[in-house]
């Protein structure tokens, strides 16, 4: 069934939003503020509904063209319709929104977000889904894994390392293969990492100066090459494997880096406390700083890379294990707890993991969050356990998409 709305918000998700004539709420994608579009309903509930864009009858005067052909048919990018100065303020908006409606929290204290220094080709790591017939692309808009692949011939999110190789790739119909990821680290290195269930590593015709590596769970093969790429962050080098996580945009980590080696008033007496601590980006330029450094990680690839990366610091020391079964067991272990940062993923934080920061009492705690949406109902949860806002600060890591990434500081 065809409507025509006028859409007012973004919302969290990419999409905009507008009223029925019932005043239900509909969520398009694609969609701006301020336009007059002509709709199809794709799925209806009781309370809203969603749409599919089919034509802008009255266009926002932000709208400009996409740069990639792919946009609007692809699920990877939301906002290349809206200009960059734009984007970072709605992307600020939704996040103020999200830390009051959610998080009930009043005037939240939500800084300018910093922008990224490239919008455009600044990721250091992307996957990539295979079609049936054997071709990369990325999940398409609307659609879950299950329905749809869209195959791709170009995408501007990628360094130019990894844009100017991907091209190149050709597999055969049925490997088996499930993802194609492609890491760059310094001087161009690259890593191809190939995700499968089948412990047979594929046959491949390997391009010279390129590493390879098969990641079956949590196992890793090496086909050709390292099993790591070397990242630079501020002049300090990262060991990064092929199945740990590290931030896709190195010049927005440098910038989280330096706020929080600015704004956390760590002293040479402090303890501190590193939550979801990956590789050890954090940890790395705090260590100099503090008498103690924990660090607790559930990755065995990211603990192997930790325990590699900070080597040289005799005060570190690494919990290898879900956050929600160490915390608890340290509860009573570290008296005058400073400073608890934590990085969860888009889940946010178990309520296990905010009960045994409680018990733990440091004097402040930092969020880094990427789903302002788990980060509200974290805030929440810390407020009411004797927590105060100080500061949200937004890092724009991943331009063009509806993804926030945030720096959250609460105070005892």
């Amino acid at each position: 069934m065809e409507h025509e709305i006028t859409l007012t918000t973004l919302t969290y998700g990419g999409d905009a939003m507008g009223r029925l004539k019932d005043g239900r709420a509909v969520f398009v994608p694609f969609g701006l503020p301020g336009e007059r579009v002509r709709i199809r309903l794709m799925e209806e509930k009781r309370n809203f509904a969603r749409g599919e864009l089919l034509e802008v009858l009255e266009a926002s005067p932000h709208r400009i063209i996409p740069r990639c052909k792919h946009f609007g048919i692809c699920g990877g990018c939301h906002y290349q319709s809206l200009p960059y100065e734009e984007q970072l303020k709605a992307k600020t908006e939704i996040l103020r929104d999200q830390l009051t409606r959610i998080g009930r929290i009043e005037n939240p204290p939500v800084q300018k977000m910093i922008a990224s220094p490239n919008p455009w080709n600044y990721r250091n790591h992307v996957q990539f889904h295979l079609t049936q017939e054997g071709r990369l692309g990325y999940v398409g808009a609307g659609t879950s894994l299950a329905q749809g692949i869209i195959p791709i011939t170009e995408c501007h999110l990628p360094e130019e390392s990894i844009n100017s190789l991907w091209p190149q790739f050709d597999f055969e119909p049925g490997t088996g293969i499930e993802r194609v990821s492609l890491r760059a680290g310094k001087e161009d290195e690259l890593l191809l990492v190939l995700e499968s269930d089948s412990p047979e590593s594929p046959e491949l015709e390997i391009e010279a100066g390129i590493s390879v590596a098969h990641v079956i769970e949590e196992n890793t093969v090496v086909i050709a090459g390292n099993d790591h790429v070397v990242i630079s962050v501020l002049d300090r080098e990262f060991r990064v494997s092929a199945a740990s996580f590290f931030q896709v945009n190195t010049a927005m980590a440098e910038k989280m880096v330096n706020h929080l080696i600015t704004n956390l008033p760590v002293t040479q007496a402090a303890t501190l406390l590193d939550v979801y601590c990956g590789v050890g980006l954090f940890s790395a330029f705090l260590a100099p700083k503090c008498e103690r450094v924990i660090g607790i990680e559930s990755s065995p690839s990211a603990c192997e890379d930790f325990a590699f990366n900070l080597d040289e610091f005799n005060n570190v020391e690494l919990y290898e294990g879900l956050a929600e079964d160490v915390l608890p067991s340290l509860v009573g272990q570290i008296a005058n707890l400073s400073y608890v940062i934590v990085d969860p993923p888009r889940a946010g934080l178990e309520k296990r993991v905010v009960d045994g920061i409680l018990k733990l009492n440091p004097k402040a705690i930092v969020y880094v969050s990427c789903d302002p949406s788990t980060l509200a109902r974290d805030a929440a949860r810390l407020v009411n356990g004797g927590y105060r806002l100080k500061d949200v600060t937004p890092f724009d890591l991943f331009p063009q998409t509806y993804h926030i990434e945030s720096i959250s500081l609460f105070e005892r």
